[in-house]
């Protein structure tokens, strides 16, 4: 199951792509740096308001959203999707046809990401292991966010960032990672974590450290939806969602896992890295984990010594920086997970929901697709090439904007400009980078 997960996303290559390889790399570059001269010309003082903007939506949509009612039919639709996947797991058979790894690599990690761009932060409501808390904490009569004791503000985002990349690594590395057994081992681990430090610091655990949550908030930010620091429900410029991330421990942390992740998910697939890791006679799940671990530490190095070459330029302590510009790598980060897996979403997500309708894999027909084919026609392999570029150019561009705003902000008129160009650097070197292992394979 898993070999054919990690093959999806390849089906656009280079050979796909309407115009040469070459044109796309420079032309997704000079994107990316034309934008950037742009909004030094027509964006000279910042117009984001972060958590102050936003169009009110009707009252009537507010009070439906806010509901009780509409609260535990999410939770409850959580509970059931969760516990689904956990009963194809403990009852069906470790089976390729198994849907059990279809469910969690495809529908639901690839599938938060259009779900939160649309919705915003949607796996708060939808996480089962917040709504197991808030039910025992209803049996004890006790308020959810209550724990025995406080959560230090040093926590931060740093277990969301371990626990993104403990996931990243189950998906890229570990062997077996389509097993039904060691679905159940990793899960079960995580879920033993979670409620456990749940029980101790309240709920207000999984708002910075649960890594599934995180990662549905932080690509939530662009997602048109959202809430003003009042609490009301607005339609709002992404760009101000964006701009309404606060500054926390471990916040550039994880959004460097976010980016270098994936990043590494197109290193792995190059032909060049799958014949070194051939070639070199050792552990295919040593040299994954330190690939894996030196792409994120790559950018996060990159990206923390390009912040600080901007604070040359203004007044800001420059081990603040890398914090106050870690919301435009987020765009990026999106940006590289549409273009790596769009097609595995559109074709085998077709293929996880024919196998769930006999999730025991014994003949049954639940939902009456088991029968069904997947269809490769819905996209062609030429348009999967161009919304791989466009992902990555895309996110880009988005970035730029981001940072730029900040930077404006953050630094005097007469230096603005220069105090962005080593960041401009570095995201041009992202765009080449990522556009280069994207279509490597």
């Amino acid at each position: 199951m898993m070999e054919q997960v990690v093959l999806a996303h390849g089906i656009g290559g280079r050979q796909d792509l309407p115009i040469p390889f070459t044109y796309a790399l420079w032309g997704g570059a000079i994107a990316v740096a034309v934008s950037f001269l742009a909004l030094g010309l027509l964006w000279r003082e910042s117009k984001l308001r972060g958590a102050q903007a936003g169009l009110p939506l009707p009252l009537a949509v507010q009070r439906v959203v806010d509901s009780a009612a509409f609260g535990w039919a999410l939770r409850l639709l959580g509970l059931a999707l969760a516990g689904f996947t956990a009963f194809a797991a403990l009852f069906g058979p470790d089976l390729a046809n198994n849907p059990t790894a279809g469910i969690v690599y495809v529908l639901f990690w690839v599938g938060i990401v259009p779900a939160s761009l649309l919705f915003g932060p949607v796996w708060r409501y939808l996480n089962p292991l917040r709504t197991i808390h808030r039910l025992l904490a209803l049996a004890l009569r006790t308020p959810p966010e209550r724990g025995l004791r406080e959560l230090p503000k040093s926590v931060g985002y740093w277990p969301a960032a371990a626990g993104l990349f403990a996931f990243t690594w189950l998906e890229l590395v570990a062997p077996d990672r389509a097993t039904t057994s060691t679905l159940k081992i990793w899960f079960g681990l995580y879920a033993g974590v979670h409620l456990t430090a749940a029980a101790l610091y309240g709920s207000r655990w999984f708002d910075r450290c649960d890594a599934f949550e995180v990662y549905s908030a932080l690509i939530g930010k662009l997602s048109p939806f959202g809430r003003r620091a009042d609490g009301r429900l607005v339609l709002r410029n992404p760009f101000d969602g964006l701009d309404s991330l606060r500054v926390e421990a471990g916040l550039v942390a994880t959004v460097c896992v976010m980016l270098g992740s994936t990043a590494y998910d197109g290193l792995s697939n190059s032909i060049a890295w799958i014949t070194f890791v051939q070639d070199s006679g050792r552990s295919p799940v040593l040299l994954g984990t330190l690939g894996l671990t030196g792409t994120i530490l790559l950018v996060m190095v990159t990206y923390t010594l390009g912040t600080w070459a901007s604070g040359v330029f203004g007044h800001v302590p420059y081990r603040e920086l890398p914090g106050l510009f870690a919301h435009s790598i987020v765009p990026i980060a999106v940006g590289y997970v549409v273009a790596h897996y769009f097609s595995l979403f559109i074709f085998e997500g077709q293929h996880t929901l024919i196998l769930a309708s006999d999730p025991l894999v014994n003949g049954s027909d639940w939902f009456g697709t088991a029968e069904r084919g997947v269809n490769y026609r819905l996209v062609s392999p030429a348009t999967i090439a161009m919304v791989q570029v466009l992902g990555v150019v895309i996110g880009h561009v988005l970035g730029v904007v981001a940072a730029h705003d900040r930077a404006v902000r953050l630094f005097p008129r007469t230096h603005a400009i220069a105090g962005q160009l080593p960041l401009l650097v570095i995201m041009v070197g992202y765009t080449l980078g990522g556009l280069t292992l994207l279509f490597s394979s």
